[in-house]
C-alpha cells in the first residue's frame, strides 16, 4: 500500500532558529499581515518577529485581536484588514489560535465564501505565503493541513481541512515557549501527547507518521514535566518543541481521533481552551479505546521502556498508569473546578456526542466509537 506524507515546505529549528530564519522570512513578500494576540505584544514577543522584520526592511501590519478560541467573525474582520492594508503575505506568532486564524484568513482571501462553506471539503485553493511560529508546544498547527474555527452562528467548532492550509516555513525555536505559564505549558504539552498517542492509534496511522508519534511520546514523556516544574530549563524546552512539532507532523498524515473528537464540542459549547479540553478527556477515552488497541498501546509501552514484557494487554495497563501518573503530576483541572455548570453541561451531551461524531475524528479510532458511547464518555469525566 502507498502513503501520502505531508509536511510543511520549510521548517528551521532550535535555538535562535527566529534569527537563522532571517533570510527565509525575507523571501515571504513585501508587507507581511502578523497575526498574533494581544499577550504575545505584552511580552514582548512580536518585538522579537518585528525586530527580524525591520533588518529585512519588511513592512509589516500588527493583527491582535485573536483570542483563544477563534471564530468566524474574528477571521472575516482580520481578512478584510489584510485587504485594506495592502499585505501581500501572512506571518502567525503565538499558540494553535493564531496559527488557526491565519490559515483561515488565507482561505477568504481567496473569495468570498464563508468559512462554513468549506466543512466537509478537501480544500484546494492558491494563498499568500504563510509562516508559522509557535510560542507553545502543543497543538502542532505549524505543520498541518486543519484549522479549527468557531461557527457562531451553529455553535460548533469547524474542522477545515486541506494540504493548501499547511505553512510554508515553520519557525520552532523555543525562546518564545519560555514565557507560556505553568497552565499552559501542561495544558499544550498534553494537547501535544494526544496528537502523538491518537495518531498511533488511527485506523490511518503509515510508517512514517508511527515513526514521529513513537518520537514525539518518548520526548514528551521525557520532558513535559520538566518543562512545567521548570520553565527556564531550555534543553526541555528544546525538547518539547521538537516533539510538538513531530505529533503535528504524525496526526497531519495519520488524523485525531476520540479525545478531539469529543474535545471540539467542549470548546464550543463552554469555550474550554482546546488543549485543557483534551487534558480533560485523556484519561478517560484512553482507558475506553485500549481494548480495541492492546498492540498499539503495548508497544509504546516497550518503546519508552517502561516494560519489556511481550504481552499486549500488561503491557497496555502499564503504559495506562504512567499516563496517568503524568497527568496528576501535570494538575490537570476538573471540569467542576473549571466552573463547568454540571447542569448545563449534562443538558447538552447529547448535542456534544453527536456533533464529535459529525467530525469525523471519533471513527478514526481503530475501536469502534458510537454516539452512545461518547455520551457515556463525557458523563463519566465530568468531576
Amino acid at each position: 500500500m502507498a502513503y501520502t506524507f505531508l509536511t510543511p515546505k520549510k521548517i528551521i529549528s532550535g535555538e535562535n532558529a527566529l534569527t537563522d530564519a532571517k533570510n527565509e522570512l525575507k523571501k515571504l513578500g513585501h508587507k507581511a499581515f502578523i497575526v498574533t494576540d494581544a499577550t504575545m505584544v505584552k511580552l514582548g514577543n512580536v518585538a522579537l518577529l518585528e525586530d527580524v522584520l525591520k533588518q529585512n526592511e519588511t513592512d509589516y501590519f500588527i493583527f491582535d485581536e485573536v483570542n483563544y478560541e477563534p471564530d468566524d467573525i474574528i477571521v472575516a474582520k482580520a481578512a478584510q484588514t489584510y485587504k485594506n492594508e495592502n499585505c501581500d503575505h501572512l506571518i502567525a506568532l503565538g499558540g494553535g489560535s493564531p496559527i488557526d486564524t491565519a490559515k483561515a484568513i488565507s482561505l477568504l482571501l481567496n473569495d468570498d465564501a464563508p468559512l462554513s462553506s468549506y466543512m466537509g471539503k478537501i480544500i484546494d485553493i492558491n494563498r499568500p505565503a504563510l509562516a508559522a511560529i509557535p510560542t507553545t508546544a502543543g497543538t502542532g498547527s505549524e505543520a498541518t493541513k486543519f484549522t479549527i474555527i468557531n461557527d457562531t452562528t451553529n455553535k460548533v467548532k469547524m474542522l477545515l481541512t486541506g494540504p493548501c492550509l499547511i505553512p510554508d516555513l515553520a519557525i520552532i525555536d523555543p525562546l518564545f515557549s519560555k514565557t507560556a505559564p505553568k497552565s499552559v505549558t501542561s495544558h499544550t504539552g498534553i494537547d501535544a501527547l494526544c496528537h502523538a498517542i491518537e495518531a498511533y492509534t488511527s485506523r490511518k496511522a503509515q510508517p512514517l507518521s508511527d515513526t514521529f508519534a513513537l518520537s514525539a511520546i518518548k520526548r514528551i514523556f521525557e520532558n513535559l514535566e520538566t518543562c512545567y516544574n521548570d520553565g527556564n530549563n531550555i534543553e526541555a524546552r528544546v525538547q518539547m518543541s521538537l516533539a510538538a512539532l513531530e505529533a503535528g507532523i504524525a496526526f497531519n498524515n495519520a488524523s485525531v481521533t476520540i479525545v478531539h473528537g469529543m474535545s471540539r464540542p467542549m470548546g464550543a459549547l463552554f469555550h474550554v481552551p482546546h488543549g485543557l479540553s483534551n487534558a480533560m478527556l485523556l484519561k478517560e477515552c484512553m482507558a475506553f479505546v485500549v481494548d480495541g488497541a492492546y498492540d498499539r498501546f503495548g508497544k509504546i509501552a516497550r518503546y519508552l521502556s517502561f516494560t519489556n514484557i511481550a504481552d499486549d494487554k500488561m503491557a497496555s495497563e502499564i503504559f495506562l498508569d504512567h499516563l496517568n501518573t503524568l497527568l496528576e503530576h501535570l494538575h490537570v483541572p476538573s471540569m467542576s473546578e473549571y466552573g463547568i455548570d454540571k447542569n448545563t453541561y449534562f443538558e447538552n451531551i447529547e448535542k456534544m456526542a453527536k456533533d464529535a461524531y459529525i467530525s469525523g475524528s471519533p471513527s478514526n479510532t481503530i475501536k469502534k466509537v458510537t454516539v452512545e458511547d461518547m455520551m457515556a464518555l463525557y458523563e463519566k469525566i465530568y468531576r
